[in-house]
């Protein structure tokens, strides 16, 4: 089982699609080009420069949700679903943890940006609510779900365990880090959690996720876990050697409707 600090990430060229296309479309046609349909959003978090992007879901969002960026950092990749998510009529913040700007491309640079935050939870935690105040600054909806992608995903679960964050719904990880760090644990008032996991993950082990179930259910914390079979660390992301596009397609309808149930 290896730690989060030492997740190797699949290194990912990503080509993106229309932020206008419906969700179905986008999810089966993952090579068109990509326009954002949101802005860029500069803010700062005790006395840093950070970089985000919001879209609006419209004037009766649902509800919003908070995305936290993969190893790579903010990019299209979290601004397409961000995009999809406001079709669907929320309000979505997609949060810098790395600093405008601070865009690692080679892999010990990403390696070592989530490595600082690894290392400095309270860092990790106080940049993340940080970008959730930024949302509700730009006016999305109060009630929120927080969600990540790899990297992101345990940020996410970082924010569960916490218990920091207010008006939260629910905190969703796609393929992200499960572990539990040393002297944390969940409360039995944590926000129910949505877990969506490659069965061929090779980073994240079905160990790890056998082992956040049964602390969840523990707990008494209401959870929903899918596990996808063949598919890899990263499957979700347009594009990459790791894209498993069945995968991608049943976790993200089992997400919306999660949303929908929560928001």
């Amino acid at each position: 089982m290896l730690p989060e600090h030492s997740i190797v990430h699949a290194t990912m060229k990503k080509i993106l699609l229309s932020g206008s296309t419906l969700t179905l479309l986008a999810l089966a046609l993952p090579a068109l080009a990509f326009s954002p349909a949101g802005e860029d959003i500069s803010y700062s978090v005790n006395g840093e420069d950070f970089q985000g992007y919001f879209i609006t879901g419209g004037n009766n969002a649902k509800g919003s949700v908070l995305i936290v960026h993969d190893w790579d950092g903010l990019d299209d990749y979290e601004r397409q679903r961000a995009d999809m998510l406001a079709e669907r009529g929320y309000d979505v913040f997609a949060v810098d943890l790395y600093g405008a700007g601070n865009r690692p491309q080679a892999v010990d640079d990403k390696r070592a940006a989530t490595n600082r935050l690894y290392q400095d939870r309270e860092r990790m935690r106080a940049l993340t609510l940080g970008g959730l105040a930024q949302a509700r600054e730009q006016g999305a909806a109060e009630q929120t779900v927080i969600m990540g992608y790899c990297f992101g995903g345990a940020v996410a679960l970082e924010i569960a365990r916490s218990g920091e964050a207010d008006n939260i719904a629910s905190y969703a990880s796609f393929h992200g880090g499960l572990t539990t760090p040393e002297g944390q644990d969940y409360s039995s008032e944590t926000p129910p959690i949505f877990i969506a996991h490659g069965g061929a993950d090779s980073s994240v082990s079905l160990e790890d996720v056998a082992n956040l179930a049964e602390k969840l259910e523990t707990t008494g914390i209401t959870y929903e876990v899918g596990i996808y079979s063949g598919a890899p660390h990263a499957f979700s992301v347009f594009g990459s050697d790791a894209y498993h596009e069945r995968a991608d397609q049943r976790s993200w309808t089992a997400f919306n409707a999660w949303l929908d149930q929560r928001l």
